[in-house]
């Protein structure tokens, strides 16, 4: 059972608030490569999702997305090296989406800043 609710921004809040604790987060890879999925808001944007709780993230791993398993990411490398790169190619950030797929689509570089300790809301 996701902890997860319709409220996006309390989802994203959490999001940014356990993964500077645990320093971990987790998304979808299959042999194919990572989900990217298109933007619900913006045209021609793609989005990655991401999720700051391994059964979270687990719990999307059916239908279409059943070939693919949890991997886990350290926020070092999240911050240093996932972010600039989504940013550089114009990937939006998807934090803590639930079990509708609904969820915050999120600028790499506001994402990084929220980490830093700027304020979630």
């Amino acid at each position: 059972m996701t902890r997860l609710t319709d409220n996006l921004d309390d989802n994203h809040a959490l999001f940014v608030e356990e993964i500077r604790f645990n320093g971990e987060l987790w998304s979808l890879e299959s042999d194919d490569g990572w989900v990217v999925v298109d933007s619900e808001e913006f045209e021609d944007t793609d989005v990655m999702p991401f999720w700051s709780d391994k059964d979270d993230a687990e719990a999307h791993c059916v239908g279409e997305w059943s070939d693919y398993q949890v991997s886990k990411i350290e926020i070092e490398e999240f911050v240093q090296e996932w972010l600039p790169e989504l940013d550089e190619d114009g990937v939006l950030v998807g934090t803590n989406w639930n079990s509708e797929l609904e969820g915050l689509e999120v600028e790499p570089k506001s994402l990084a800043e929220n980490l830093a300790g700027a304020d979630v809301d």
